[in-house]
């Protein structure tokens, strides 16, 4: 009999301690994780880290390498400046005479584009960021004749600034603002070695009228992707970022 007795007595308070535990407040990490939110805030730089690989892997999975490729670069230079020959033809025209095996026709195309690694700087009061889009492409300039004469490096900067609003319910998002080919960014290398004074010629007038053409070009195509990205962005990493933007908060490590 006694033996029966002390186990009642124990499972009582055994069932009294478990109630007594029930009301208690969890654990730090366990409400968190009941509630879906990360156990541990990220870190400035995490952030900061975060947003850029988010950038990278969105603008590739909307197909920006294969844009980049399929340009209509020649087809702008044919018919550029709104003259009958266009920007090309009077390109050719002037170095016909000393490259005599120049066809008036002129095939460029875009091979090996490649999205660099993306920059990130915060502006002076913390309330945008501006973000570096590196770009690359090789053109592969033939003639119908000569076949394949330049290959030439090309490399661009699109710079997007990154804006946190509140719209009329409150609830604070990320959206693009100026996007913009950042000046004097388009460098244009030749890859195939030493050319002859006439064709350095060529790439030297040909570098002069891509610049005039091809950021503008690249521009057109890369910001709207920009825009599109921002809006597929993780919740909780545009709250994070957007909140810290709205309070003018540095989170960009000055490097």
């Amino acid at each position: 009999m006694f033996q029966i007795g002390g186990l009642i007595v124990f499972c009582g308070l055994l069932g009294q301690t478990t109630a007594l535990l029930d009301t208690l407040p969890l654990p730090l990490d366990q409400t968190l994780l009941l509630d879906g939110t990360p156990a541990q805030d990220l870190s400035p730089k995490d952030l900061a880290g975060s947003l850029t690989d988010a950038l990278s892997s969105g603008l590739l999975s909307e197909g920006l390498l294969g844009i980049l490729e399929n340009l209509p670069l020649l087809n702008i230079l044919k018919t550029g400046g709104g003259t009958s020959g266009g920007l090309l033809e009077g390109l050719l025209g002037k170095v016909i005479s000393v490259v005599p095996l120049l066809n008036n026709i002129i095939d460029i195309k875009i091979t090996n584009p490649q999205l660099l690694e993306l920059g990130l700087v915060q502006s002076s009061e913390g309330h945008r960021l501006y973000v570096t889009i590196p770009l690359g492409i090789n053109l592969n300039v033939n003639t119908l004749l000569v076949g394949r004469l330049l290959k030439l490096a090309v490399k661009l900067n699109i710079t997007a600034e990154i804006l946190a609003v509140k719209n009329e319910q409150g609830k604070i998002h990320l959206v693009l603002g100026d996007c913009i080919h950042s000046p004097w960014s388009l460098q244009i290398s030749l890859l195939n070695g030493f050319a002859p004074l006439p064709v350095q010629s060529l790439v030297n007038s040909l570098g002069s009228i891509l610049n005039e053409v091809l950021p503008e070009l690249v521009q057109g195509e890369v910001c709207p992707l920009v825009n599109g990205v921002l809006s597929q962005l993780d919740v909780t990493l545009v709250h994070s970022i957007a909140d810290l933007l709205i309070h003018g908060l540095e989170f960009v490590i000055k490097v």
